[in-house]
């Protein structure tokens, strides 16, 4: 091959491209390139209790392959920013819940109120429990009077209660 042929344009092939016809009014449509094709290409499920199942070997294999070689690493990976940001997360709350188990433990935050001592009250006519836990202690919850008098008193029931009856009530 010489430089002369190759300017002179001798050893130049011309490439055809094959001529496209279309109707007036259609679309143009792409050139197809040989040796593709539009059909799908197969999709093998991969979901449910086929995750769990080792691939089946092949007829002649010698190797057994696990899915732990065919899993890639997750690539999802926390920042710095975003370690910190869970820890100081997980610290604030496991914090508050020994703060309040604390509470709890100590007192503070005990639904049942504490009282110095009792005084003793005779039941008049027409008074029940309820009436008597109400004048007594009118800041405290009524049902749970008529439980710590009843508690402390050996009553079965508000109903036991009969006038003339002396009977110690906790107050602060």
């Amino acid at each position: 091959m010489s430089t002369a042929a190759l300017a002179s344009g001798a050893l130049t092939t011309e490439v055809t491209t094959p001529e496209v016809t279309q109707a007036p009014g259609e679309p143009r449509r792409r050139r197809r390139i040989p040796g593709t094709t539009t059909e799908p290409l197969p999709v093998r499920a991969c979901s449910g209790p086929d995750l769990l199942r080792e691939p089946r070997p092949a007829a002649r294999t010698t190797r057994r392959t696990t899915w732990s070689e065919d899993i890639e690493p997750s690539a999802l990976q926390l920042t710095r920013r975003g370690r910190l940001l869970l820890t100081t997360l997980s610290v604030l709350i496991f914090g508050a819940a020994v703060a309040v188990l604390g509470l709890r433990v100590a007192g503070v935050l005990d639904p049942h109120p504490t009282f110095d001592h009792t005084i003793q009250v005779q039941v008049g006519a027409g008074q029940s429990l309820w009436s008597i836990a109400q004048e007594t202690n009118p800041t405290e919850d009524p049902a749970l009077m008529v439980e710590k008098i009843a508690d402390l008193n050996n009553l079965n029931n508000a109903a036991d209660v009969i006038p003339g009856q002396t009977l110690q009530i906790p107050v602060r």
